[in-house]
């Protein structure tokens, strides 16, 4: 019966594993200048919602970095392990690199003092020498970043991340997004959309509160590694219908965001750098420079880091920096209010986004409800001064993390888009775009005027959009897509123009229909849409005209009864009379009236002949759109996508060989100290081994060591496992004896119980249960004797040999017999107690009498039934 209830549990849990398997969840990204994080929506009952991925080292943050060394890649915690002594194989600040122009992400890295070797692409944009002969653009280096991601997601929520919502700042141009999205597709994620971070915000901000009594307009301020934006966000609430009933909803919008991209907490860090770096020049003296330096700039930026966390809790900080350069060390302090002298110009830069905002909306500072901060530069003490001086408050608020609230906010967007999750909590979002764009025609017909020149998008126009222009056009031509402003364009940008394509077909169109008679001009027009992540795009184009022509048709056939009613634009000439009488006979049926519908006669038709029409006809003609953008935003061609994704492939595929030889290696290593310990400190292993026999294992322990901290350095894990297997072959008798010491006498023990119980019990089946088969029962009681006798053989035969020597029995055999003879046992008492024959009763009386007489003996062998079933299942339970 065990045995049974075993392999039923093994069953169903390798059906709940397949079961876990074909689930699949839904995650967020959180990806920063700095620091990545990742949250999960899980599916399963009785866990949290909504929660954050830990990574490796248990932290809920990760840095955004990608190492190689000696052609090994490194991802986030192990490549900030190396950047102090490779600060040029350590790539980091990817997110803001990403669409630009290589110029623009030269001049960033030499202002940051990343010394990477960057290079120019075919595109214009920016690639990493990474070797000689190997180099990585953003887009690959980001994919590596967010396939990590999507692997901390899936570690996390042990099932397969289907959807992605990813996040990203609001200056973000269409280039940043459009390369963002095939950093994706390169990592391999399904991105269902990407948002704008502040709407991730006030996501978070606005789900677990209710707006019924009032609405509220609240800044979301966010100060992060490299930028800082304010966002005026609406939260409201609704009336809605929801099983019939009307029930309150609440939702927001966003008004209005501003930025300065160019402002974060790096700057802030900068400046500390560049004093420490003057301090230490002038105590080496000789005109050293240590900004010439990458590995001594490294470590002091990596130091200048936690100093300026120091000062956000202390009115003073100390740096230290053991051999900063040329084996000098470097220690000095530094006081908050200096630090804040140093940062004097940044502070009134840092109220410019939310001054911007509020000076557009028309709000004053006491029309706002909350100043929410996020981002992890908002903790500097200065900043918050002259945030509660500008706004004129005692207090910000807080209420959100400023680490997590974004990526928190993108889980809860992700699983409102995803399919087969529903939000017992649900707010309205309506995100707004952050520039506005237009549309202008160019060909060789065409002048620069304002004719040619159409607003598609206004800005904050809400996502998603479908946006439908038309004009009159019988020419091909080109359409450029471009910022409206020009004062406010992405980061890095010269020119607002970010998309370009050529539209043709239209000139051969109204070539073949212009010897028609058309009735109107030609018409083409263009369908675009602005995706929800942001996206604008031209996805169809068609060439629309009217033909007027006088076309035959013929007359409407006219049966005689129906001739009265004939159409208006048909002439028949005949009498009233002959009408009358004719509508009054076809009414007429052996005295009966009927309806002329339902009439069985077939009616008599008059050909009228054909007759003159004219007509409109609209036809439609699709146009082919041919993309012509040039530059960093250009999307990379098919064969590149392919090429790049076959070399990401390969690097997951050694970084995972690469993985599965450190852990062997280490359980090769971990095994070797056990063993070792064992031998030297259990008194046991000399009853069971000889000393010999130790002694070989002990010199094999020795030699697979060396061999671990010489030739293994550099050995696959292949070489790691045969090692392992030659071990083992050597322990593994030593220690199925060590085992079988304690092991074997439990089982014996627990057998002979066993059978004594069973005896005892099998005694009392002649009473309690007479009706089970003798035979059977005669049956079971010889195994349980040869059983007992098998022991009885066994335990003699083990006594007389040595703890050296394989054991004669094991305690495995021992609980096989006992399972056979418990199996054997359980089949007999089951066999159920046979039904008493009763005659045939005479009368109902009778009836009633002979029943009520078998009743009661009935319920009490039912209860001694069960009486006996408990006991002998309380019997068996130690098994």
């Amino acid at each position: 019966m065990r045995n049974m209830l075993f392999r039923l549990g093994v069953s169903l849990s390798l059906l709940s594993l397949f079961l876990f398997k074909s689930e699949s969840a839904v995650s967020s990204i959180d990806l920063g200048s700095e620091w990545l994080k990742v949250a999960v929506v899980n599916l399963k009952p009785g866990q949290i919602p909504i929660t954050i991925a830990i990574n490796e080292m248990s932290k809920r943050k990760s840095p955004a970095l990608v190492a190689f060394q000696s052609e090994t890649r490194l991802l986030a915690e192990e490549a900030a392990g190396i950047v102090a002594r490779y600060p040029d194989k350590v790539f980091s600040n990817l997110r803001d690199m990403v669409g630009k122009p290589y110029r623009d992400v030269k001049r960033f890295a030499d202002a940051m003092y990343l010394p990477f070797d960057v290079v120019e692409d075919f595109r214009g944009a920016a690639m990493i020498r990474v070797s000689d002969d190997v180099s990585y653009s953003i887009e690959e280096l980001l994919g590596m970043i967010l396939k990590y991601a999507a692997n901390l997601a899936e570690f996390h929520s042990k099932a397969m991340v289907k959807d992605m919502v990813i996040s990203v700042p609001p200056y973000f141009g269409q280039a940043e997004r459009k390369g963002l999205m095939t950093a994706a597709e390169l990592a391999g994620i399904n991105v269902i959309s990407l948002i704008n971070e502040h709407s991730g915000a006030a996501l978070q901000y606005g789900i677990d509160k209710d707006f019924s009594n009032g609405s509220r307009h609240v800044i979301f301020y966010d100060m992060g590694s490299s930028s800082t934006y304010a966002a005026l966000v609406y939260f409201s609430a609704y009336n809605a219908k929801e099983f019939g009933k009307t029930v309150s909803a609440n939702q927001f919008q966003v008004k209005d965001v501003r930025w300065d991209s160019g402002l974060g907490g790096q700057n802030m860090e900068l400046r500390l750098v560049e004093y420490f770096a003057d301090e230490f020049n002038k105590q080496v003296g000789n005109g050293v420079d240590v900004r010439k330096y990458p590995k001594a700039m490294a470590k002091l930026k990596k130091q200048v880091k936690r100093t300026k966390e120091i000062l956000s809790a202390n009115t003073a900080a100390p740096i230290s920096v053991e051999s900063l350069h040329d084996d000098r060390d470097f220690r000095s302090t530094i006081t908050r209010e200096k630090f804040e002298e140093l940062c004097g110009d940044l502070w009134d830069k840092s109220l410019m986004p939310v001054k911007e905002v509020l000076k557009h909306s028309g709000l004053q500072a006491d029309d706002i409800y909350a100043v929410e901060l996020i981002g992890g530069a908002t903790r500097v003490p200065k900043l918050q001064v002259k945030l509660l001086e500008y706004f004129g408050r005692k207090d910000l608020d807080k209420h959100l993390d400023a680490d997590e609230a974004i990526v928190l906010g993108a889980a809860l967007h992700a699983a409102n888009l995803s399919d087969g999750i529903k939000l017992n909590r649900k707010l309205g979002m309506v995100d707004g775009s952050s520039y506005s764009f237009f549309m202008e025609l160019d060909g060789p017909d065409l002048s620069k005027d304002g004719d040619t020149r159409l607003l598609l998008v206004p800005r904050m126009k809400k996502l998603p959009s479908k946006i439908f222009k038309s004009f009159n056009r019988s020419k091909d031509f080109e359409l450029l897509l471009a910022y409206d402003n020009e004062g406010l364009l992405p980061p890095g940008l010269s020119s607002p123009v970010f998309a370009q394509y050529a539209v043709s077909g239209l000139t051969d169109a109204a070539n073949k229909y212009s010897s028609r008679n058309l009735s109107s001009p030609i018409k083409t027009n263009l369908h675009f849409s602005l995706s929800r992540s942001g996206i604008l795009s031209l996805d169809q184009a068609e060439a629309a005209f009217q033909v007027t022509e006088w076309i035959e048709v013929p007359k409407r056939n006219l049966t005689v009864e129906n001739s009265t009613i004939a159409s208006s634009n048909v002439s028949v000439d005949l009498g009233a009379e002959n009408t009358s009488e004719q509508n009054s006979n076809s009414l007429e049926s052996d005295g009966e009236i009927s309806n002329a519908s339902n009439s069985t006669t077939e009616p008599n038709t008059v050909d009228l002949g054909t007759e003159k029409k004219l007509k409109k006809m609209t036809f439609r003609i699709p146009l082919k759109i041919v993309e012509k953008t040039m530059g960093p935003g250009i999307p990379l061609s098919k064969e590149s996508l392919l090429n790049a994704k076959s070399k990401l492939e390969a690097l997951d595929k050694k970084d995972a060989e690469r993985r599965r030889t450190a852990e062997l290696k280490n359980n090769l290593e971990e095994y070797i100290y056990a063993t070792k310990e064992k031998f030297e400190t259990s008194e046991d292993f000399e009853r069971i081994s000889s000393n010999d026999e130790r002694q070989s294992v002990i010199k094999k322990l020795d030699e697979v060591q060396e061999w671990l901290y010489t030739d293994g350095e550099d050995a696959t894990a292949t070489e790691f496992q045969e090692r392992l297997n030659l071990l083992k072959a050597a322990t593994d008798p030593i220690f199925f004896r060590f085992k079988e010491l304690t092991a074997r006498p439990e089982a014996v023990k627990f057998a002979r119980r066993y059978l004594n119980e069973l005896q005892q019990t099998i005694r009392g089946w002649e009473k309690d249960k007479p009706w089970l088969p003798k035979d059977k029962v005669e049956e079971l009681s010889i195994n349980i004797d040869k059983f007992k006798t098998w022991l009885d053989e066994k335990e003699a035969e083990q006594q007389k040999m040595s703890g050296l020597s394989t054991p004669v029995f094991t305690s495995k055999e021992v609980y096989e017999k006992v399972t056979f003879v418990q199996n054997k046992a359980d089949s007999i008492k089951k066999i159920p107690k046979p039904k008493p024959k009763t005659e045939k009763p005479i009368n109902n009386e009778e009836t009633e009498k002979d029943t009520s007489g078998d009743e009661k003996p009935a319920e009490e062998s039912d209860s001694s039934k069960n009486e006996e079933d408990n006991a002998e299942s309380e019997m068996h339970e130690e098994l």
